[in-house]
């Protein structure tokens, strides 16, 4: 902002600023998530006003840019509010403001929770001779009673009642909600001076009052800081953001449904209806896109639109990131979003054209992003066999290089161009020259924590492994109906026994897709007696069941003599050659 000031410091009575809320020239962002404060967080908030503590600073943000419009919404509580424009919303303070409006302005039982969570109505009171007594402490001064106002013991026996103003002034107990309402204060003061046999008594301890609790509560200032409109709206949720680490971090998804909902858009019903289409159970990708997000969603827009734009403006950068995703107009939204729902379906029949059926198998969730923006600009040209074959290098050497870990935005921004130009005859992306995979690595490999396993085990179901008992290739039907997951070749019982180097038995080359019922069949046995187990008990030739084992990578002969170290040599051997295939470049 060139230096220039973006923000006002100030402070602001209570009274004022409660009552700019009831009036509606104070509301709230329509991201700021609901007031969720407990009973004893309110008391203790009350507590530190009736001793003139400090509670904390309020930070707003002045409205009028046109570019930082966010659907406003009134403070829990305020009751056919109408459609009033507020002049600031509250970006910090939310909780407290909601729990001191509820509790001081509104003449209603306040919404809150009690310790398990359970949502319960509370009235607050003030204990008259406790307030009063400086020797007592102020925390048995301030109490919550129930919404009927009666407080009940075990058995159901009434410990107190205020449930009339005549039981309130007899036991003491003033309500809070009157301190800051001088008509009704002067109201309850009158019938609490009606007893004439007390007046002095009562006289005395409302005169402290007067002069010790109440200004404390009508002259409480609080300190407020005011972004000014002209702050930039990536600025506006950074703020917000380094100041609710208390809270649960805002989604870019949560911010642009307040920002759309200023233009009438329903963002979050729309988005639900862009999911089914993605995630229906009648669809045959339904499962490769489980996990889909609305986010993984607006970062392809912003791919689209940044790319696009900069065939406008040669200097425009394409980018996902946060601040870029803030910037989507509902234009954008609307032009772009079908498109990028399409784009993630064609990624999907993509992975399922390598053997990838399910979230649970896809190496890199994120890499769906680019994947999807990429179906969406080379449209009709991704079916071509030449186009879809580079497609599949580039996602290849992206899983097996193991690129797409945290903070891949940069990487994503480079894919689309990238990609779509080596489509048209330029340099291979960068993401294919940065990929490199050590032979070494398949020593590390052992869980689904890693990409690249997950692609390796993905790679042996594509390179036309069947299963070792029923001979089914390890197809979609085979993956659903036979519960395919990665098993031991040499079990790991076996390996234990024989002391063999469990960073050897555990690794990927040790490993290989088959049923459940295959691998209950296997056990903990040596691969030649559970070979001759599966000959005998489901009546296969050992020329078949070899036939079988080969579409794994597994020499013949080390596996039926339970040569571990023949067989994991080759079988290392063989699954580089496939990497090397797959990726188009040598194995370090």
């Amino acid at each position: 902002m060139n230096g220039v000031t973006t923000f006002d410091s100030t402070v602001e009575s209570l009274t004022d600023l409660l009552s700019s809320i009831k009036e509606l020239r104070t509301q709230l962002p329509d991201f700021q998530r609901g007031w969720v404060w407990d009973d004893e967080r309110i008391k203790n908030l009350l507590i530190s006003i009736s001793l003139s503590y400090p509670i904390g600073s309020v930070m707003t943000l002045q409205t009028g840019n046109p570019s930082v419009r966010f659907a406003p919404r009134p403070i829990e509580g305020i009751e056919n509010p109408g459609q009033i424009e507020p002049e600031r919303l509250i970006l910090d303070g939310q909780q407290r403001l909601t729990s001191l409006f509820q509790s001081l302005i509104l003449r209603k039982p306040v919404k809150t929770k009690d310790s398990k969570g359970k949502e319960i109505l509370r009235h607050y009171y003030i204990n008259i001779d406790k307030i009063i007594d400086p020797d007592l402490d102020r925390e048995e001064a301030i109490i919550s009673v129930p919404e009927d106002k009666i407080v009940k013991g075990l058995g159901n026996r009434i410990l107190a009642d205020y449930s009339d103003i005549t039981k309130e002034c007899d036991s003491g107990m003033l309500p809070v909600n009157l301190i800051l309402h001088p008509a009704e204060l002067l109201a309850w003061q009158t019938r609490y001076f009606s007893d004439a046999s007390k007046i002095n008594e009562r006289s005395l301890k409302w005169g402290k009052l007067l002069g010790e609790i109440f200004p404390r509560f009508q002259n409480y200032q609080i300190p407020v800081i005011m972004l000014r409109k002209q702050t930039p709206k990536e600025a506006v949720c950074q703020v917000f953001e380094n100041v609710n680490t208390g809270g649960v971090s805002l989604t870019v998804f949560e911010l642009l449904t307040a920002s759309f909902a200023a233009d009438n858009f329903e963002l979050r019903k729309d988005w639900e209806i862009k999911k089914d289409k993605l995630i229906n159970t009648k669809n045959t990708f339904n499962k490769i896109l489980a996990d889909i997000s609305s986010t993984d969603l607006l970062q392809t827009i912003s791919l689209l639109t940044t790319y696009n734009r900069r065939k406008f403006k040669s200097t425009a950068a394409v980018s996902c990131k946060r601040k870029d995703i803030l910037k989507l107009t509902l234009d954008d939204y609307l032009s772009w979003g079908d498109k990028a729902v399409a784009g993630f379906i064609e990624a999907a029949k993509f992975l399922q054209e390598q053997n990838i059926f399910s979230a649970r198998d896809l190496p890199y969730g994120s890499q769906l992003i680019p994947l999807s923006a990429i179906f969406v600009e080379l449209g009709s040209q991704a079916h071509n066999l030449n186009v879809r074959n580079k497609i599949a290098r580039w996602y290849w050497c992206g899983v097996l290089g193991e690129l797409y870990g945290g903070g891949s935005e940069t990487r994503f921004a480079r894919d689309l161009p990238e990609v779509i130009s080596w489509i048209n005859g330029d340099q291979e992306p960068s993401t294919i020259r940065d990929a490199n995979f050590a032979s070494d690595r398949l020593y590390s490999l052992r869980t689904r924590n890693s990409a690249a396993y997950k692609g390796l085990h993905v790679l042996l179901m594509k390179a036309g492994g069947k299963d070792f008992i029923s001979g089914v290739p390890i197809d979609i039907q085979t993956y659903y109906g036979e519960q395919i997951d990665i098993h031991h070749i040499f079990p790991r019982a076996y390996c234990e026994r024989y002391g063999i180097n469990k960073k050897m038995y555990d690794s990927i080359v040790n490993k290989t897709p088959l049923s459940y019922k295959t691998n209950r069949i296997i056990g903990g046995s040596a691969p030649s007696l559970y070979l001759e187990k599966i000959e005998t008990e489901r009546k296969i030739t050992e020329n078949e069941l070899d036939a079988l084992l080969s579409t794994h990578l597994i020499n013949i002969n080390a596996i039926r003599s339970d040569n571990f170290d023949v067989f994991f040599n080759d079988r290392r051997n063989r699954l580089i050659r496939i990497i090397e295939s797959i990726m188009g470049k040598k194995v370090i």
